[in-house]
């Protein structure tokens, strides 16, 4: 079989998968169909809709779109069906039912952002920095009746810089994907989608200690500044530039302050955690051992500004 006689559809949401999508289609491979997210009310009264990037992308190109409320509806699923593809690739999408997964001659796979069997689940990329992980990766996998559990083709790892936030993970791992998810597509060509796969439980030992990567909420984000530095440092730049941690810190009185990033100073400190402090050129805060200096914050309701500008305008309360 020739590629452009491939039926693939895509199915994504974000800026992560367009770039597995281009990948696929300035491949020469035939995109029968694109399935994403609903439009999005945006505007301060929710009176405008905005399209996810991957129906932007798909819109430019003229590719067929489906946007499902519901993956189980059956008006979607006889859309679905009627589009005969080989193979579903699924990037950054949502859990989807066996009737759905299982359409394929050639199956759906699935472009995670991690080395699997470590980081299942919705928030890979923000849990592999806030843990301290050195490296991180993707992995190609099939999808079965489990999150994140499936068979996986390929598993390619980069290394995470000490001083890298999850900002730049998340542009790394978006190119890697890319290739990954053209590379996978090219294996189940070439074989006939009987490309050799390996079991994730070939990767679980009985000492294994199997990290999970649940979704990140407000409550999830708040700073435990008892923490030792690097652990504070860590959650810090695992949540930059979005959502943002976020923690209560104190000075003439206490204020709430998002931060999206931090350096380490190694300078012990004997203040109570959660303590502001400035030497009129910078801004700190205590942790359980060393001082944390804060470079870039934000202040609710206000913009997000440098610890500089922050400091100008605070002389008084610090």
């Amino acid at each position: 079989m020739k590629k452009e006689n491939l039926r693939i559809v895509f199915m994504g949401t974000p800026a992560f998968a367009v770039a597995s999508l281009a990948a696929l289609v300035d491949g020469g491979y035939h995109v029968v169909g694109v399935v994403t997210q609903p439009d999005k009310p945006v505007g301060r009264h929710g009176s405008l809709l905005q399209a996810p990037p991957v129906k932007q992308y798909a819109l430019s190109k003229g590719l067929p779109i489906l946007q499902p409320e519901k993956m189980k509806d059956a008006d979607f699923q006889h859309a679905l069906a009627q589009m005969n593809a080989d193979v579903q690739v699924v990037v950054a999408y949502r859990m989807l039912p066996k009737e759905v997964w299982s359409m394929p001659r050639f199956g759906t796979f699935n472009v995670h952002a991690s080395l699997l069997p470590q980081y299942r689940g919705a928030a890979p990329i923000n849990w592999a920095v806030i843990n301290g992980e050195t490296e991180t990766g993707i992995t190609t996998f099939f999808l079965d009746e489990q999150i994140d559990t499936g068979r996986m083709i390929l598993r390619q790892s980069i290394p995470i810089a000490d001083d890298a936030d999850a900002g730049q993970v998340y542009d790394d791992l978006m190119d890697l994907g890319a290739k990954l998810c053209l590379r996978t597509v090219d294996l189940l060509l070439e074989t006939d989608g009987n490309v050799p796969s390996l079991d994730q439980k070939d990767f679980i030992s009985e000492t294994t200690l199997l990290k999970p990567a649940p979704k990140i909420f407000k409550e999830t984000c708040q700073i435990d500044w008892s923490q030792p530095a690097k652990r504070v440092y860590d959650f810090i730049r695992g949540l930059s530039p979005y959502p943002g941690a976020w923690g209560k810190v104190e000075a003439a009185e206490q204020m709430e302050l998002k931060i999206f990033k931090a350096s380490k100073t190694g300078q012990p400190c004997t203040a109570a955690p959660g303590r502001l402090m400035t030497d009129k050129q910078r801004l700190y805060v205590a942790t359980a051992d060393e001082w944390l200096s804060i470079e870039m914050l934000q202040q609710a309701g206000k913009r997000r500004m440098d610890a500089a500008d922050f400091l100008n305008g605070m002389r008084q309360k610090l």
